[in-house]
């Protein structure tokens, strides 16, 4: 572990190296002899957390950096919080996490991209002793300690089982995924895909495509499924970008309310709009606030020796016309 390590230890030091710098003065100094060359009192440096997200983009990562930023100003730490220009930037993200590590934090958190491109970083994490949280998405690895997450597999199967009420439990349904290579894009799409498997026959999974969470390309791929399948019932826009692109090709075109049932991810404001107008059906929402906080609290515990779970479960809700005004909904949504 690097020189800023455990945040009582580092109280606990600064007392005794007073105690000793106090025994060491003069009895016959007089503290109007003091000059500018006397020594000052100076507080503890504050342990330092690196996050790296996947993006900025979205509200929903504005509203991860609120909520680690809630946890660093509670528990006296600085953090930094980053992220790539598109949840696309594999590269940029990586290019992130090496210069935060350059800094030499005493913790990192990740949201990975790619949860393999990585792992060399990540090993090079563990062996400067800096412990790693990873948050909303995994990584293919047993380094980082945690992962404060939405269970995103049992969220998408509770959109999926919402889609097939909502389209009488017959007829065919597409994905608009927003990537196939973080553990949350794999676990949403894998999530919808058994659900339906396991529990509708009638209903007919005819698309599965991937817009790197961008709503341009998103809407492009949806206008293209709904194109090639005229009997299309419901699709699923498995993260902010990706749903808000669905309904972007609805809107353009031209498409009347309710004709295709629309079941999002995230609660960004466009998709909270979509709801209240009947434009989408419903969607899952996380708890983006308290993803962030826990993730800055797990690091704090990793930096003081405490045990972590491996999942630190953040929770989710589904939410539609009829509940998206309850108190618990209301908590978790984002503008």
């Amino acid at each position: 572990m690097n020189s800023r390590t455990k945040i009582a230890t580092a109280a606990g030091g600064l007392a005794a190296l007073m105690i000793v710098l106090s025994g060491c003065s003069s009895a016959s100094e007089s503290p109007a002899s003091s000059t500018s060359d006397a020594p000052v009192d100076t507080p503890a440096e504050k342990p330092y957390i690196a996050l790296i997200s996947k993006g900025f983009q979205h509200q929903f990562w504005q509203a991860v950096q609120a909520g680690a930023e809630k946890a660093a100003a509670e528990f006296n730490v600085d953090i930094t919080f980053e992220g790539p220009d598109s949840e696309a930037n594999v590269d940029q993200q990586i290019q992130q996490l090496q210069a935060a590590l350059d800094k030499s934090p005493d913790a990192i958190g990740f949201a990975a991209l790619d949860s393999q491109a990585a792992s060399p970083l990540l090993q090079q994490a563990s062996d400067q002793g800096i412990p790693v949280i990873a948050f909303d998405s995994g990584v293919d690895s047993d380094i980082p300690l945690t992962t404060a997450t939405t269970d995103n597999k049992a969220a998408a199967a509770e959109a999926a089982k919402q889609m097939a009420d909502a389209i009488g439990h017959e007829g065919e349904v597409a994905l608009v995924v927003h990537d196939q290579t973080s553990i949350t894009g794999k676990d949403r799409r894998d999530g919808f895909l058994e659900y339906m498997e396991a529990n509708e026959p009638n209903i007919t999974i005819v698309d599965v495509q991937y817009g790197g969470g961008d709503q341009a390309v998103s809407a492009d791929l949806a206008k293209a499924i709904i194109a090639s399948n005229p009997n299309l019932k419901g699709l699923f826009g498995s993260n902010e970008g990706s749903a808000i692109g669905v309904v972007q090709a609805v809107k353009e075109l031209g498409l009347p309310d309710g004709q295709l049932v629309i079941i999002g991810f995230d609660s960004g404001l466009a998709q909270t709009d979509a709801i209240r107008s009947g434009l989408m059906y419903g969607a899952i929402t996380q708890n983006p606030i308290g993803i962030g906080y826990e993730t800055v609290k797990a690091a704090i515990a990793a930096l003081n020796g405490e045990t972590l779970p491996l999942v630190i479960d953040t929770g989710y809700f589904y939410y539609d016309s009829t509940n998206i005004d309850d108190p618990d909904i209301a908590a978790v949504l984002y503008e």
